[in-house]
């Protein structure tokens, strides 16, 4: 009754409630809005880590008479790396699985994922590659040949130098997996419409089998970031976008306040197993073991967070509109760059001793003023450069080159 009143209202009082009739809706099939959300938390985990890192600022604080520390969500943040990952994968298979006999076009798919990322890769990589020529970072002129040319073809994480010594942006060795990814994802696409089990096995024993074979390594640091060791992460991504379409035919387009309650709290119950694997990750006592058990745990992380987001979809309006609101769009838009300079402008805030202490070392000595507001200008700064970068440079320049591939065509 409270759609058909809001119906027959006058035009500029239905827009008024369009914005909350929307969270009563079934999810948009072109739109998943929660997931912007999603995005979102795993983005901001990440950046909160690599900030951590430098300030070592750990959020402690009292509730109600009892002690609370978020300490092991900053430890254990790198693991939502691969939640962005899991997320790419359901992203890209959505299509397919909500195709009827027409299939996405192969060459289409690789114009666009070309479009979406290298522009702004190249603003990052070709400056920061000159700067490091410049100041003189490399002791061997074969290095930066190395190191551009890796970097370039999107294969820097394969090598000891390009991965680990390099001046450039370490956190770009994510984007060297998506991209190797690319190259196989239509195929798989294809691979999983047709045989769904015999792929999604086939890729997560490959997954299993080359952690396994990692693992057996006296020195892991070279392979468990490696693409076959997120083959299943990608494959769990491919499961939730084909079981969020078929729920949604099945479901059709009624609300029924029962089945978003039951949605809701098995998205609880998932946000309670992901905080399990994170406070078990977090105290991992070595590196090695860091490595060792963010590989043993990839596919239960994978698997729960693959369920959250397609709970989340159809869950309580207040739940998707907590992942899904305009803020979160926004900040979703522009995570992609925010990921990409964040760790780099924390480095360097702190080199250039910006905010000011009296302390030589405040992150060693407890300064906590200037922890907290190293760690808010870190945000900050980051998210206004991301926001320019992606409003002044990366929309645009998308838009001009879509306008001239519809043109060639």
């Amino acid at each position: 009754m409270e759609n058909e009143n809001v119906s027959k209202a006058p035009r500029h009082e239905r827009k008024r409630f369009q914005p909350f009739l929307s969270y009563r809706m079934w999810p948009d099939a072109k739109h998943l809005d929660v997931l912007d959300g999603v995005r979102v938390l795993c983005i901001l985990l990440v950046g909160w880590f690599h900030i951590w890192q430098q300030s070592w600022l750990s959020p402690q604080f009292e509730v109600l008479g009892e002690f609370v520390s978020l300490d092991f969500l900053l430890r254990s943040g790198y693991i939502w790396v691969d939640g962005l990952l899991l997320l790419s994968g359901f992203l890209l298979y959505l299509p397919y699985a909500q195709a009827g006999s027409r299939l996405p076009a192969v060459g289409a798919f690789y114009k666009r994922r070309l479009i979406r990322i290298l522009p702004s890769y190249l603003l990052c990589v070709v400056p920061m590659f000159i700067i490091s020529c410049v100041r003189g970072d490399y002791l061997k002129t074969s290095d930066a040949v190395l190191d551009i040319l890796s970097h370039l073809t999107f294969t820097h994480n394969l090598f000891y130098f390009s991965y680990f010594r390099s001046p450039l942006n370490g956190a770009l060795w994510t984007l060297a997996v998506e991209m190797q990814f690319y190259l196989l994802f239509p195929f798989l696409a294809r691979a999983f419409r047709k045989l769904p089990i015999v792929t999604y096995f086939a890729m997560a024993g490959a997954a299993f089998a080359f952690r396994y074979y990692a693992s057996m390594q006296a020195d892991t640091s070279m392979y468990f970031n490696q693409l076959p060791a997120f083959l299943d992460v990608y494959a769990n991504g491919f499961v939730a976008a084909s079981v969020f379409a078929a729920l949604r035919k099945r479901l059709g387009n009624e609300p029924d306040a029962k089945v978003r309650l039951l949605f809701t709290v098995l998205m609880v119950l998932c946000v309670s197993v992901l905080m399990h694997i994170a406070q078990a990750q977090a105290y991992s006592p070595s590196q090695e073991l860091i490595r060792q058990g963010q590989m043993d745990r990839r596919f239960s992380l994978s698997a729960a967070l693959a369920c959250l987001m397609v709970c989340a979809a159809f869950s309580l309006p207040i739940m998707r509109f907590l992942l899904g609101n305009r803020g979160m769009h926004f900040l979703s838009l522009v995570s992609f760059q925010f990921y990409i300079y964040h760790q780099m402008l924390a480095v360097k805030l702190k080199d250039w001793g910006f905010p000011p202490s009296e302390f030589s070392q405040p992150w060693m000595d407890g300064d906590y003023r200037w922890q907290l507001t190293y760690t808010i200008c870190c945000f900050v700064f980051a998210l206004v450069l991301a926001a320019l970068i992606t409003f002044l440079f990366e929309r645009p320049i998308a838009r001009v080159l879509r306008r001239r591939t519809k043109a060639e065509k």
